[in-house]
C-alpha cells in the first residue's frame, strides 16, 4: 500500500495528438507489452481470454466481413450490447473500417433506442444475443436504413433459429399494410401488426430485407478475404479527424442528442490523461475490473488506455462483480461515486457489527483512516499508525475487493471528500476526474502524486478551463467534439465563436489550482423572489446520512427552496425502534420523531448555503429514484422535469401547507438582551451595531413571522451607536 508518492516524472507539456483508435492497440501488439490475457470474459467454463494479438485479428476478420456485407466508410453501425468483450471487437472493427459507430445504452426506452436507429440512419445493428434481438424485432418496421442485423452470441443450432427469424407473411397484416415483399427469404420476420391503419393514418411499407447474421458468420467472410494488404488497407483509409462514434446522451428537450467524436478526440485524451499519472505503466502487472457501461466515453476510452499498455481487462457486470473482486485480484478500478458511498457504509456497517476489544480496534482504525489527507505527505508517527492499522484492519477491508486494489478511479458526478480521504487512508486511493462526453471524456483529473479531496484535479495537458461570469466551466481543448450530430443549433448553442465548450457545469479553483464541482447550471432553477438556488450541493449534504436514499430540491417559481426526501426505509425501521415506535414502514413517515430526525438533517444542510437557496420546507416521500422508472437518467442524475411530473401533488402540497415544518419558537427579546450584553462586554461594541447584526442574521435563520418588527427592538437596545 502507498500512501504518499513523490513525483516521479514531468508530465507531457502538450497532448498526444495524430493517432487513430486502431493503432493504439497496433503498437501494444508490435512492440514488447503483448498480453496473452489481454481481454477477458466470465463463461460457464470460467473465464475466456483474448490476447492483444487475437483480439487485432479477429477485429481485422470482422472489419473485412462487414465491408463484404457493403458496409463502406461513414455507414452507421447501431451497437444494442452488453459491455463485455463482444463490445470491444465490435467496436474495434468498426473504427479499422472506417464505420462509424452509434453505441446504445440498454437502459435506454425503446421510443429513444428507435429514434436513436431513426436519427442515426444506422445500416447495420450489432445485438449481443438472442434475448435482445427478441425483444427489438416487433419494432424494427419503423428504421427505414437498416439492412443488416447481427447477433454476437449465438446457440450452436444457430442456422435452425436463423430459420425461425425469416420473412413470414399472414393474410391478417397483409389485408390492412401495403408490404413490399422482398425477392428472397432471408429477412426478418417483421410483426406488423404493431401498426394499426386508420382513415387518416397509413402504415408504413417494408422498405427494404432486413437480414439477420451471426458475428461468426460475418468474421469467416472477412477470414476469406484476408490478407497482409487487405489489412493494411483497412489502416490506410483511416485517419485521425475521421468521425469515430455518435454518442447519444439525453437532451434538455427530450430526445437524445448524438455526440460526434472523432479517433484523435478520443486516443489524444486518453493517452494524455493516462501519461500523467505517474503509476499509470505499460505492461502486463496491472488487472482491471470493468463493469462500468462501454456506451458512456468514461468507461469506453479507459479500455482504449489499458489495452494501449498491456494492461489486464476482466469485463462483469454489476450483479455479479462483488463475486468477481477476489477472482480477479484488480489493482484498478473505474467506478463512480454512488459505488464508492456504498463501500463506506459497508464498512461503517461491518464496524457496527463488531462487538468487544474488536470493535475498539475498528474504531481506532477507522477514525485514523478519517484523519488522513490525500495530497498531504503524513508525519512519521501517523505513518507508522497507518502501518499498524493497514495490519489489523485495512487489510481486512481490503479482502473482498482481492487484496491488491491501488486505485479507485472515479468519475461520472462528484464525490465527498470525506469519503475520497478514508478510502484513501485505508490503501485504495481515490483518483477523481471531470469530463464530458462533450470532451471525450477527461478535462480534469487527480494524479497519484497530485491528489485532493473533494477536487476533480488539474487540467490535462491540452485543456484550457476558465470560468465565466457565473461560475460555468468553459473548455477549449483537442478532445472537444466535432459537434451534435445533424444539430447545428444546438451544437452553437454549448460551443461559442471563439471555440469555448460551455460545459453547463458550475466550479470553482483552489489556491492550487485544482478544479472543484459546484453544481450544475442546467439543473438551476429561479424561485418567485429572482433568486436562482443550486440543487446539487444542497441534495448532496441531505444524502450523507444513511437514512435518506435521495433528496430533491423543488421550487421553480415558488417563493422559497423545498425539498422531496425519499427515506431508506430499511436504516429508518432500524432507527424507529430505537426511538420506541413499533410501526409498518409506511406510517413511520407521519410521526413526529420521525419528521424531527429529518428536519434536523435539512437543518445541518442549510448551515452550508446562503439564506435564500435554503430549505424551508420537505416532504417525506415513499418511493425510489431509479433509471427504470424514469426518474433518474442512464447517467444516474435526477431527472428533475420527470420528478416535478410524478410528484406534482406531493409538490403542491409542500407549498400549501409550509406550516407542516415550523421553525421552534425563539424568545426574541430575550435572546438579544442576553447575547448582546455578553459580547458587548467582550468587545466593547454598542448594543444598536449589535442589534442590526443580529437581526440580519435572524433574517436569514428563521421565518418573517418570527422577526421582532423594526420599530418593536426595545428602547434598551436602541443606544446612540459608539464606534
Amino acid at each position: 500500500m502507498v500512501y504518499y508518492n513523490k513525483i516521479q516524472e514531468k508530465p507531457p507539456a502538450l497532448p498526444i495528438l495524430g493517432r487513430t483508435l486502431p493503432s493504439l492497440l497496433d503498437e501494444v501488439c508490435e512492440g514488447a507489452n503483448i498480453n496473452p490475457r489481454a481481454v477477458n470474459q466470465w463463461t460457464e467454463k470460467g473465464w475466456k481470454s483474448l490476447s492483444s494479438q487475437a483480439l487485432r485479428e479477429q477485429g481485422e476478420d470482422l472489419a473485412l466481413g462487414l465491408q463484404q456485407r457493403g458496409l463502406t466508410k461513414g455507414d452507421k453501425v447501431a451497437f444494442l450490447m452488453h459491455s463485455d468483450v463482444n463490445f470491444v471487437l465490435a467496436d474495434m472493427a468498426c473504427l479499422l473500417a472506417g464505420l462509424v459507430d452509434v453505441p446504445i445504452d440498454l437502459t435506454q426506452t425503446l421510443d429513444n433506442i428507435f429514434y436513436i436507429l431513426q436519427h442515426s440512419a444506422a445500416k447495420a445493428l450489432i445485438i449481443s444475443d438472442l434475448d435482445l434481438l427478441a425483444q427489438i424485432t416487433p419494432y424494427l418496421w419503423d428504421t427505414p436504413n437498416l439492412h443488416t442485423v447481427i447477433v454476437a452470441d449465438v446457440a450452436n443450432n444457430w442456422q435452425a433459429t436463423k430459420q425461425q427469424l425469416l420473412t413470414c407473411t399472414t393474410e391478417a397484416n397483409s389485408a390492412t399494410i401495403a408490404v413490399r415483399k422482398p425477392t428472397k427469404s432471408t429477412c426478418l420476420c417483421l410483426p406488423l401488426l404493431l401498426c394499426q391503419a386508420h382513415e387518416d393514418r397509413v402504415c408504413p411499407q417494408i422498405p427494404h430485407c432486413i437480414e439477420p447474421f451471426s458475428l461468426s458468420e460475418i468474421q469467416i467472410w472477412g477470414k476469406q478475404v484476408r490478407t497482409p494488404v487487405s489489412c493494411q488497407q483497412l489502416r490506410g483509409n483511416i485517419f485521425p479527424q475521421d468521425l469515430a462514434t455518435i454518442i447519444y446522451i439525453a437532451g434538455e428537450t427530450g430526445k437524445p442528442r448524438g455526440v460526434m467524436l472523432s479517433h484523435e478526440n478520443i486516443s489524444a485524451d486518453i493517452l494524455t490523461t493516462f501519461k500523467v499519472i505517474p503509476d499509470f505503466k505499460p505492461g502486463t502487472k496491472e488487472t482491471i475490473l470493468s463493469f462500468l457501461p462501454l456506451t458512456h466515453i468514461f468507461a469506453r476510452a479507459q479500455i482504449y488506455g489499458h489495452l494501449n499498455y498491456g494492461h489486464s481487462v476482466y469485463f462483469t457486470n454489476p450483479n455479479r462483480a462483488i463475486k468477481d473482486f477476489p477472482l480477479v485480484r484488480p489493482t484498478i478500478v473505474a467506478t463512480v461515486p454512488r459505488l464508492l458511498e456504498k463501500v463506506y457504509q459497508k464498512i461503517i456497517d461491518r464496524g457496527n457489527r463488531l462487538r468487544g476489544t474488536k470493535k475498539i480496534i475498528f474504531n481506532w482504525a477507522l477514525k485514523l483512516a478519517q484523519s488522513y489527507e490525500l495530497g498531504k505527505k503524513p508525519k512519521l508517527s501517523q505513518l507508522l499508525l497507518l502501518k499498524l492499522a493497514d495490519i489489523l484492519v485495512f487489510s481486512q477491508i481490503r479482502r473482498p475487493f482481492g487484496g491488491r486494489l491501488k486505485y479507485f478511479i472515479s468519475g461520472g458526478a462528484a464525490l465527498r471528500g470525506d469519503i475520497a480521504n478514508i478510502l484513501s487512508g485505508t490503501g485504495m486511493t481515490v483518483l477523481q476526474g471531470y469530463g464530458l462526453t462533450e470532451t471525450s471524456s477527461v478535462v480534469c483529473c487527480n494524479r497519484s502524486n497530485l491528489n485532493r479531496a473533494g477536487t476533480v484535479g488539474l487540467p490535462i495537458p491540452g485543456v484550457q478551463l476558465r470560468l465565466a461570469p457565473d461560475k460555468e466551466i468553459l473548455v477549449k481543448a483537442p478532445y472537444v467534439m466535432q459537434g451534435y450530430y445533424q444539430d447545428s443549433q444546438a451544437t452553437a448553442a454549448v460551443i461559442d465563436k471563439e471555440g469555448w465548450l460551455h460545459t453547463g457545469d458550475l466550479g470553482e479553483f483552489t489556491a492550487e489550482g485544482f478544479l472543484v464541482i459546484t453544481g450544475t447550471k442546467k439543473d438551476l432553477f429561479k424561485l418567485s423572489t429572482g433568486k436562482y438556488v443550486t440543487p446539487e450541493p444542497l441534495e448532496r449534504q441531505v444524502q450523507v446520512s444513511p437514512l435518506v436514499k435521495h433528496a430533491v430540491a423543488v421550487g421553480a417559481q415558488k417563493k422559497f427552496c423545498g425539498m422531496l426526501i425519499f427515506p431508506n426505509l430499511e436504516r429508518l425501521s432500524e432507527q424507529a425502534k430505537a426511538l420506541g415506535l413499533y410501526l409498518p414502514k409506511s406510517e413511520l413517515l407521519h410521526q413526529p420523531e420521525i419528521i424531527a430526525l429529518y428536519q434536523q438533517l435539512v437543518d445541518d444542510a442549510n448551515q452550508k448555503l446562503p439564506s435564500w437557496s435554503r430549505v424551508k420546507g420537505f416532504r417525506l416521500v415513499e418511493g425510489s429514484l431509479t433509471v427504470e422508472n424514469g426518474l433518474l437518467q442512464p447517467n444516474l442524475k435526477i431527472n428533475r422535469a420527470k420528478v416535478n411530473q410524478v410528484f406534482a401533488t406531493e409538490i403542491e402540497a409542500l407549498y400549501k401547507e409550509p406550516e407542516l415544518q415550523p421553525a421552534p419558537a425563539i424568545p426574541i427579546e430575550s435572546w438579544f438582551k442576553r447575547l448582546t450584553r455578553r459580547i458587548q462586554r467582550e468587545f466593547k461594541l454598542s448594543r444598536r451595531f449589535l442589534a442590526r447584526e443580529f437581526t440580519n442574521l435572524l433574517a436569514e435563520r428563521l421565518p418573517a413571522k418570527d422577526l421582532p418588527e423594526e420599530d418593536s427592538i426595545s428602547p434598551e437596545l436602541q443606544e446612540k451607536e459608539v464606534m
